[in-house]
């Protein structure tokens, strides 16, 4: 695929001797949003985990087949280095509590030992606030602490602080699942207005939210890749029975 960030060649991902991923072959397309899909345990949340490599955290755990980045084997490269190229935002909004919402935005190069000029940090957390929505709401409060944000705001903050270290993918892990309606919509017109410069990797259990938000759509069902393609032909013309089930809520 043209563009491609993100790229899977028979990826298996395995906890002791459970295998909860088979064989996974795709591709992540540039600048567009791929949704993840497919019911709880179908293998989603691990997907992603591997992409950032925290799978390898957990002890016994052990993945086969090949991942790429731009071209390069995710798994030969030295984590910290990949996990600066990849962000992350986690389904509950978690701003460090002890660091106020400026540090919070440069937290990834403080915590990496990157030194830069005020003047840089100053313009990287200005632009970074401004692409996740959110400099209007806080620019004259950069110094109170993020937990005093209400929880769209929170996860807000948290997508900021990942587009500061200008990832070649941010990974979306159920980011809307902890919070109301309206906030949710807020954070869905943000993914959308993102794909402007931004690769996104999104896990959701909401259907109806990777149809409205997500340009392709992989469906994951326990472990195994069952279908992935453009959204909107899945969603009216799915290729696989377990698809179409799972679409019309015959499952789930």
């Amino acid at each position: 695929m043209e563009g491609t960030i993100l790229r899977t060649e028979d990826f298996s991902a395995y906890y002791n001797n459970n295998q909860v991923l088979k064989n996974i072959t795709f591709s992540t397309p540039k600048n567009l949003v791929t949704a993840l899909m497919g019911p709880s345990g179908c293998g989603k949340t691990t997907l992603i985990r591997c992409v950032n490599r925290m799978h390898e955290l957990i002890p016994d755990a052990k993945v086969s087949g090949k991942m790429y980045l731009m071209d390069k084997d995710i798994y030969s490269m030295e984590p910290i280095v990949l996990r600066r190229k990849i962000g992350m935002v986690f389904q509950k909004p978690n701003p460090f509590p002890t660091m106020n919402i400026y540090n919070n935005v440069i937290a990834g190069y403080k915590l990496n030992g990157i030194k830069m000029p005020r003047d840089n940090s100053d313009a990287i957390v200005e632009q970074s606030l401004k692409s996740a929505g959110l400099w209007n709401e806080v620019k004259d409060f950069l110094y109170r602490k993020g937990t005093f944000l209400s929880g769209g705001q929170q996860q807000r903050l948290c997508i900021a602080r990942a587009l500061a270290m200008k990832p070649e993918i941010l990974l979306l892990d159920e980011p809307t699942s902890a919070l109301d309606p309206k906030s949710t919509a807020h954070i869905e017109e943000l993914i959308v207005e993102l794909k402007k410069t931004q690769t996104m990797l999104l896990v959701t259990h909401n259907i109806a939210q990777a149809a409205r938000i997500s340009d392709y759509t992989a469906f994951l069902y326990l472990g195994e890749l069952i279908e992935f393609g453009p959204t909107e032909k899945m969603f009216t013309v799915p290729k696989d029975r377990r698809t179409e089930e799972y679409l019309t809520g015959k499952f789930g």
